[in-house]
């Protein structure tokens, strides 16, 4: 999968992986309660996200249902960011993150940990 989630499709995609597949209706419910969207709003979002392939809609009901995980989205878009901003080194990236901010002792040990295992 290539395409891109924008922010506002990446809220009904967290809502569809939270919950798990949900009518259309029970997704704009949640987003204006959640979000502050209105229905038409919603609805657009999850045309988008269908005609994209990240979602089937079913009938009846127009149950729409993830075709891909968050797993899979975030793998995606976290290489992305490699192959964007770090020449895809994974090891510039894991620089970055730790350069800029102190860890606590025990952050080190489970990154060490996290590093073993790899």
């Amino acid at each position: 999968m290539s395409e891109k989630l924008f922010d506002s499709e990446i809220k009904v995609m967290e809502i569809i992986w939270e919950k798990g597949p949900l009518s259309a209706k029970e997704i704009s419910l949640i987003a204006a309660d959640s979000i502050g969207w209105n229905k038409n709003t919603t609805y657009t979002v999850i045309k988008k996200l269908e005609a994209k392939g990240f979602i089937r809609r079913d009938e009846p009901g127009f149950i729409c249902t993830p075709l891909v995980s968050r797993e899979q989205m975030q793998k995606q878009e976290t290489e992305s960011l490699i192959n964007k901003f770090f020449g895809g080194s994974k090891k510039a990236l894991f620089s970055a993150l730790i350069d800029k901010e102190d860890l606590t002792d025990e952050q080190a040990e489970e990154l060490q940990r996290l590093i073993d295992k790899w």
